[in-house]
């Protein structure tokens, strides 16, 4: 075994952490909490060679769903490592205060991953639409049978121009237009074929409200193709550098994709 795994973090009176739940690895090994003070964290055994293979991936995410579903778990990302259960413990009780201050602010929120990416041939016609230049050149180009190599080489020029500055319009717009519809948001790391790559923290109770913003978008961007995960646990609004909060070594970012 490689040190000690965490699952997530909780209050110590919380009502259904886990007794004798499986975590990861194969065999799978047992949950147990480590115990500071008003917290405690989920935590297990860490296998070694951990690699985010599919049945870990769920283990973790089903260690987080069961204990969540009794009150406010903040949840850490999938390989977040400590040495050992005494620097778990040494960490909590450090961070008490702010990890208290998360459990509450937490408490009753869901994350929302949204990436989007343009349908290629629809943002195409709308760069053709909204740049008398490109519309120009790309007439004259038609009507000299593909005009010259220059010619040519000058149109993809202007295209792939436009097509960035309206990756970049988008990528503020989507976020812009569901921002109301959250209580906060988390700008994930870019994402080879996305624009946008953005995690909404939204109250359980008003995600139709959400969803029903995210298909407003749909319908008013058809050139925009959203993607949309969650609901999730808010991984992303534990704290800054959320991978990292118990001052252990960093995991994979675990349901999100």
């Amino acid at each position: 075994m490689s040190g000690t795994y965490i699952y997530g973090i909780a209050a110590a009176g919380h009502p259904s952490l886990p007794d004798g739940m499986e975590g990861i690895g194969d065999p799978a090994c047992k949950v147990r909490l480590v115990e500071a003070g008003p917290l405690v964290a989920l935590v297990s055994d860490a296998p070694d060679g951990l690699r985010p293979k599919r049945r870990d991936l769920l283990a973790h995410q089903n260690v987080l769903a069961e204990a969540g579903a009794g009150g406010p778990v903040l949840p850490l990302r999938f390989g977040s490592l400590a040495p050992d259960d005494e620097a778990v413990a040494t960490v909590l009780a450090e961070r008490a205060d702010h990890y208290r201050e998360r459990l509450g602010a937490l408490d009753g929120k869901v994350e929302y991953n949204v990436k989007a990416q343009h349908d290629e041939e629809a943002v195409l016609h709308r760069v053709m639409s909204e740049s008398p230049e490109v519309r120009t050149l790309a007439e004259a180009n038609r009507r000299a049978g593909g005009g010259s190599h220059e010619e040519k080489l000058r149109l993809g020029e202007l295209v792939v121009a436009a097509v960035q500055a309206r990756e970049a319009q988008d990528a503020v717009a989507v976020q812009q237009l569901l921002e109301p519809s959250a209580e906060a948001v988390s700008t994930g790391p870019a994402r080879s074929g996305w624009l946008a790559n953005v995690s909404f923290l939204v109250d359980r109770a008003s995600a139709e409200h959400f969803l029903a913003a995210v298909e407003t978008v749909r319908r008013d961007h058809p050139h925009l193709e959203l993607r949309v995960n969650g609901p999730l646990p808010p991984y992303s609004f534990v704290e800054p550098g959320p991978s990292a909060p118990v001052g252990a070594e960093s995991g994979t970012e675990s349901g999100t994709e």
